[in-house]
């Protein structure tokens, strides 16, 4: 495993890969933050893409991006994560409209939970999925942090 970290208005991001690609986006401000384990390697040369591309994000100057993305769990949480990288940049979509897309508009908690073990935020947009009243909920990265990327994203859409 490779990581390395990119600057950002929230604190360092801890971005994690391997020759598969991208594995995981970490805040610092996490309930349980990730910390590089004594086996990884730290590259900013293999990650410099994607540190780029998180950079330029953060500039308000990229609206997708373009990395290569290692994505685990079961089929449904692979199926909302598809339906997570449809919502538009600058736009929310609520858990209910996430349901929808997926197929299964009664499960609106399983695509909370879903979208709670997304190991890779922003990439794969999960803080754009709000409550059906409008109010932010849970994200892993805290509500301000959420909300500072629901700024940033309305500020240069």
């Amino acid at each position: 495993m490779y990581y390395s970290y990119v600057e950002s208005p929230v604190g360092d991001i801890l971005l994690v890969a391997d020759d598969e690609g991208l594995r995981s986006v970490n805040f610092p401000t996490a309930k349980r933050p990730v910390h590089p384990d004594p086996d990884w390697v730290r590259d900013d040369g293999k990650l410099a893409d994607a540190r780029e591309q998180f950079a330029a994000y953060f500039r308000g100057e990229r609206k997708e991006f373009d990395l290569k993305l290692v994505l685990n769990g079961t089929p449904f949480q692979q199926d909302v994560l598809r339906a997570l990288q449809q919502i538009p940049y600058g736009e929310t979509r609520s858990y209910a409209d996430i349901a929808r897309m997926v197929g299964r508009p009664k499960a609106v908690r399983a695509v909370g939970g879903a979208n709670g073990r997304n190991p890779l935020s922003i990439v794969i947009p999960c803080h754009r999925v709000i409550g059906s009243s409008g109010k932010l909920t849970g994200f892993g990265g805290g509500l301000k942090v959420k909300q500072t990327l629901l700024d940033l994203e309305q500020a240069n859409n």
